[in-house]
C-alpha cells in the first residue's frame, strides 16, 4: 500500500470515528422499535387463503430472464412458473443465509456484557430471524415449487468464510444477504400484480429488516474505524469473496429445467443479460455505496466485488 493509500485510509478511520453513535442508544432505541413493530407471521398472513388466478409470485421485472430473447419467446403462463420457482429459489436463499446470520450474531456477542442493550437486541433480531426462516419455508412450501439449496461448493465455502470471519465481516457480510433482497422486496410487496401472500410476506422482511440494517451498519462503522490494519485488510478479502458466492447463488439454475427450460441457454442468456445486469448492480448500489465510504471497496476487494457483477 502507498503512503497516499495508507493515509486516506486513516482519514477514512477519523471520518467514521466521528460519525460513530453510541453503541447502546442505537440498540435501545432498535429495541423500542422491534417491541412496537414485530410480527408473527403464522398469525399476520392468510396461509389457508387460495392463491389468485393469474397473479405472479415475484415481479416479471425481477426475474432472472425478463427482457431476453428466451423470455420473449416463453408463454405467459411459463413466465409465471419461472417466476415462482424463483421465488422459491430467493427463500431457499434466505433461509440458508439467515441460518450463517444467526451463528455470525450469536459469535458476536458470545464476549459481550449479556445483560446490555446492544446484546439485547442481537437476540432480538436472531428471534426475528428464526421467524423469517419459517415464514420462508413455509412460502415454499405453500407455493408448490421445491426448496433449492445451494450447491455443496457454495454450502461448504460459506462454512469456510463464516468460520474465518472477522467481526466487521460478519456484519459486511450481513448487509450483503439483507439489502439486496430488501431493494426487492421494496418493490414487491406494494404489487397488485404479486400475490397477496408472497406481498404480505416481503411486507414483513422488510419492516423487520430496516432495522437489522441499521444495526449492522453501525456495528460495521464501528469495526472498520477502531479495528487493525490486518483485519481491515482481510475483511475486505472476505466480503468481497462473499459478494462473489452471492451473486452466483442468487438463483438455482435448477429453476430452468424445472420449467422446461434448456438450463444452459437460460444460464447463457441470464448471465449476458443487460436489465438483469442492471437489477443486480441497481439493488447493490446503497449497499456498496455505503462499503465504499466505511473503507471496504479497495485494492482486491474492489476487484472482487467487480467480477461478482454487483458493482458497475
Amino acid at each position: 500500500m502507498t503512503t497516499v493509500d495508507q493515509e486516506s485510509v486513516r482519514s477514512a478511520c477519523r471520518d467514521a470515528l466521528g460519525l460513530l453513535k453510541d453503541r447502546e442508544a442505537v440498540a435501545e432505541r432498535l429495541l423500542r422499535v422491534s417491541a412496537k413493530h414485530s410480527f408473527d407471521p403464522d398469525t399476520e398472513l392468510d396461509w389457508d387463503a387460495p392463491f389468485e388466478e393469474g397473479k405472479w409470485f415475484w415481479p416479471p421485472e425481477l426475474v432472472s430472464l425478463y427482457d431476453t430473447p428466451l423470455w420473449r419467446r416463453m408463454p405467459e403462463e411459463q413466465r409465471r412458473d419461472l417466476a415462482r420457482h424463483e421465488a422459491a429459489s430467493l427463500a431457499s436463499l434466505g433461509i440458508w443465509f439467515e441460518v450463517i446470520l444467526m451463528q455470525l450474531l450469536v459469535r458476536h456477542i458470545y464476549d459481550r456484557p449479556l445483560t446490555g442493550a446492544h446484546v439485547r437486541y442481537a437476540l432480538t433480531e436472531i428471534a426475528d430471524e428464526c421467524r423469517h426462516s419459517k415464514m420462508f419455508a413455509r412460502m415454499i412450501e405453500k407455493g408448490g415449487a421445491p426448496a433449492y439449496p445451494v450447491t455443496r461448493f457454495q454450502h461448504n465455502i460459506a462454512r469456510v468464510l463464516k468460520t474465518c470471519s472477522t467481526t466487521p465481516g460478519s456484519f459486511a457480510a450481513t448487509l450483503l444477504g439483507e439489502e439486496i433482497l430488501d431493494w426487492m422486496q421494496r418493490l414487491t410487496f406494494p404489487d397488485e400484480r404479486v400475490q397477496p401472500l408472497v406481498r404480505g410476506v416481503t411486507r414483513i422482511h422488510v419492516v423487520e429488516e430496516a432495522r437489522h440494517v441499521r444495526y449492522a451498519r453501525e456495528e460495521l462503522r464501528r469495526q472498520m474505524a477502531t479495528c487493525p490494519r490486518w483485519e481491515r485488510g482481510l475483511t475486505r478479502l472476505s466480503a468481497g469473496e462473499a459478494a462473489r458466492v452471492f451473486s452466483v447463488a442468487f438463483v438455482s439454475p435448477q429453476v430452468y429445467p424445472n420449467v422446461g427450460l434448456d438450463r444452459h441457454e437460460a444460464l447463457a442468456q441470464a448471465k449476458s443479460s443487460p436489465h438483469r445486469r442492471e437489477v443486480m448492480q441497481t439493488g447493490a448500489k446503497r449497499l456498496t455505496d455505503f462499503l465504499d465510504e466505511v473503507g471496504l471497496m479497495r485494492g482486491v476487494g474492489r476487484r472482487l466485488w467487480q467480477s461478482s457483477g454487483l458493482l458497475a
